[in-house]
């Protein structure tokens, strides 16, 4: 009998065709395995118990990195193959299949690669069937060499024999490539002049080079990094000047996992997500480092250090030579996107690096690398990047929608969301569009995604911000792509990513929505940014927020913490609040403050109020930083030693000003920063409960930028013990990546067909 077999997944660029082929050998069929548009094909004929073993096992058991998300099985009539082979793929429809996100390097290449013995020793580009790049390289599917950037390098024999032996674990590996016939590196000075092509001799060099205190822009897989000694402080301190980066934290690659742990102790959830197949940054806790890093140039003001191991064959041989951290930066200008050419590199970083080491290797989809943070007492996950290793898939449940739907995100941290198929695909982070290269790069990312499925959107979803440069971007396009527009508030669009994510719509339950972040626009035209929803039986709707306070003098108000802090004490003397501006800045801020007719919620101006008032931070450098800095000046808690500083008030009203009033004056009373700070954090998470309590939730969903905060998100867990369930983010970020996501998912749940 014959049996016609269907798997569908991530299962493209996952070594899954040679897993197959031996599945089917060891089961002693015959027939033939093929990729095309809709996943892997097979053909296989036997005996019925046989056939019967052999699919249990392709679902049961697949390879490590592939993920099956459906299955099917027919019978159909009877076919005769003289043995079991894996066929050409063939496209005949559209893509309708998960895309295959970047693998680290996997424990039996890094063998390889240290081993005099084997042929791929010093080969900077080891890859086999189970890793290596893959979204990064892809031009389209099924995942074909062809369809790769490894096209242009065509295998030599001792590759092609590999490629062709069923019993190589390159077996069919579309990267598979080596010294003689693969991608050739090059080391160059400043200016161009070529100083090593040779890779053991390279490595060597830039080893010398880093010792000197040089800034060196590497070439990864996915795109520049930037490299420096992280324990030289001059050298760190030049990067940051060149680079333009004053103070936001730098990430460190550490030699291998031995390394990292004799300066570091880890959590076993930490160790997994260094070791993993995506191998992220992670955010770990540095209070008990003991070790050489530079840790105050690198992480200024900071209680945590961002870490990771190498996850290419480069950076493998990179870190075999320099047996120290480095700091691993992303190449580029602070603010814009992460390079991947040559051409670019040596333009844009000119004045940054002091060296280059490029390859001919040529890079379609750019990403930065993902950070991962668990939170100490809870160990709850928070994704605070989601790019490299993880896109461009959405691995969770999603309701059938008959239309072609693309979500455009928000401005800040945007991402693009498509459901062109039975899938839904998030692209990596892209960054703030108002960087002229990051809306050109996120631009192309909405055209390449039209290009790969061959599917025009139906559907555009977008931001209710009009200001907002992927709102304009969707109207635009839709015009010309003759779609729809549909407009999403920016704060029902986070509570519909934890939804979506936690499938909650179809709950019986209602929920509590607790969406806290800096700025959104709002429905009455306010900024939203402190906000309580209630879910429940197909509608969303606000049913509180944190008082209003003036919104000051535009943009200017998120990067400067002291203007929150004039906001909220109302422009009067508290704490020192007038200190931080001149007799001229008072003057327009108090006439500003007579006349202001726009008004904000946000809770994240208010950790920016807080941050100031305290004299922790009076003007960020980076997105974020006064909140940051905030949370690394506290050490632990003790819920017992905390206390609030206000309740919700009368019709579910949180009273702002009053919060800072309160704080102010236990500051005034000589309480310590540290223990101000962690009643502050106590605050915002018994408001939480006191509002559930009030409305008659069990169920709290929380999303936003603020629930990043480790320490909030861990009183959160800790007060809530058995009585309540929560939902964070833990597959997206809590921050703005989740709009694009959270637009798709309360379109399909709550508009859909309508």
């Amino acid at each position: 009998m014959t049996y016609r077999i269907v798997i569908r997944g991530q299962v493209q660029g996952v070594g899954f065709r040679p897993f197959v082929y031996s599945a089917a050998l060891s089961h002693r069929l015959s027939g033939t395995v093929s990729n095309n548009e809709e996943g892997v094909i097979i053909f296989a004929s036997g005996r019925k118990e046989d056939l019967a073993g052999f699919y249990r096992h392709l679902v049961t058991s697949p390879p490590e990195v592939a993920r099956v998300k459906s299955h099917s099985a027919e019978e159909i009539e009877e076919r005769e193959f003289e043995s079991f082979s894996i066929v050409p793929s063939e496209k005949n429809a559209r893509l309708n299949l998960q895309l295959t996100p970047d693998f680290a390097l996997c424990k039996t290449c890094e063998k390889d690669l240290a081993d005099p013995a084997n042929r791929r020793y010093a080969y900077p580009f080891t890859t086999c069937t189970y890793c290596g790049p893959r979204w990064a390289i892809t031009n389209s599917f099924p995942f074909e060499r062809d369809h790769t950037n490894m096209r242009a390098f065509p295998m030599c024999p001792s590759c092609q024999k590999e490629y062709e032996d069923p019993l190589d674990r390159r077996f069919h590996s579309q990267t598979n490539s080596c010294n003689k016939c693969g991608v050739k590196l090059n080391l160059v000075e400043q200016n161009g002049q070529l100083v090593e092509t040779d890779p053991e001799k390279m490595f060597k060099e830039i080893h010398r080079l880093i010792l000197e205190g040089n800034i060196i822009a590497i070439k990864n897989t996915s795109g520049y990094l930037l490299c420096c000694d992280a324990r030289n402080h001059e050298a760190i301190k030049e990067l940051r000047n060149r680079k333009r980066r004053p103070t936001k934290p730098l990430a460190i690659l550490y030699p291998s996992l031995s390394s990292l742990k004799a300066d570091l102790p880890l959590l076993p959830d930490q160790e997994e997500e260094l070791t993993g197949p995506e191998r992220p940054i992670v955010l770990i806790d540095s209070e008990d480092y003991r070790g050489p890093l530079a840790l105050d140039a690198l992480a200024p003001g900071l209680r945590q250090l961002g870490v990771m191991l190498p996850y290419t064959a480069l950076l493998a041989m990179l870190m075999h030579e320099v047996p120290f951290p480095l700091v691993a930066t992303s190449g580029n200008i602070h603010g814009s996107p992460i390079i991947s050419t040559e051409e670019e590199a040596s333009e844009a970083l000119q004045e940054v690096a002091d060296f280059f080491l490029h390859h001919n290797l040529q890079v379609t989809n750019p990403q930065d690398d993902s950070v991962v943070k668990y939170s100490s007492k809870t160990g709850q996950k928070i994704l605070f990047r989601r790019s490299r290793g993880y896109a461009p898939n959405y691995y969770g449940c999603m309701p059938e929608c008959s239309k072609k739907v693309m979500a455009l995100g928000a401005h800040l941290k945007s991402t693009i969301a498509f459901y062109p198929n039975d899938f839904l695909y998030l692209s990596q982070y892209l960054g703030n569009l108002d960087h002229l290269d990051v809306y050109s790069r996120f631009t192309r990312t909405a055209e390449f995604f039209t290009e790969l499925f061959e599917e025009i959107p139906e559907v555009v979803l977008c931001d209710l911000h009009p200001g907002y440069g992927s709102t304009q971007f969707a109207r635009s396009k839709a015009q010309t792509w003759k779609a729809e527009v549909v407009d999403i508030q920016h704060h029902k669009a986070h509570f519909a990513a934890v939804l979506g994510e936690h499938e909650l719509f179809d709950t019986e339950e209602p929920v509590l929505g607790v969406v806290w972040d800096g700025t959104g626009y709002g429905e009455d035209g306010a900024v939203w940014g402190g906000e309580f929803f209630r879910y429940e039986k197909d509608r969303m709707e606000r049913i509180a927020h944190f008082e209003y306070f003036p919104w000051l003098a535009g943009d200017k108000m998120a990067l400067e913490p002291r203007l929150s802090l004039f906001s909220l004490a109302r422009g009067q003397e508290i704490a020192n609040s007038r200190s931080h501006f001149s007799p001229e800045e008072l003057r327009i801020y108090q006439k500003l403050m007579g006349r202001a007719d726009l008004q904000t919620s946000s809770v994240g101006r208010i950790f920016d109020a807080v941050a100031s008032l305290l004299g922790v931070c009076h003007f960020n450098t980076y997105e974020g930083e006064a909140a940051i800095l905030l949370e690394n000046r506290i050490s632990g808690y003790d819920l017992n030693s905390c206390r609030a500083y206000i309740g919700v008030g009368e019709d579910n009203r949180i009273p702002s000003h009053k919060l800072i009033d309160n704080i102010g004056t236990d500051l005034q009373k000589g309480t310590p920063a540290d223990q101000i700070i962690r009643n502050f954090l106590f605050t915002l998470a018994r408001l939480i409960f006191e509002m559930a309590e009030r409305n008659g939730f069990k169920h709290i969903a929380c999303s936003g930028g603020v629930f990043q905060n480790a320490t909030l998100v861990d009183m959160i867990g800790e007060i809530a013990k058995d009585n309540y369930k929560l939902y964070f983010n833990t597959a997206l970020s809590p921050n703005d990546e989740n709009i694009a996501f959270g637009q798709m998912a309360y379109y399909i749940n709550l508009i859909g067909e309508s």
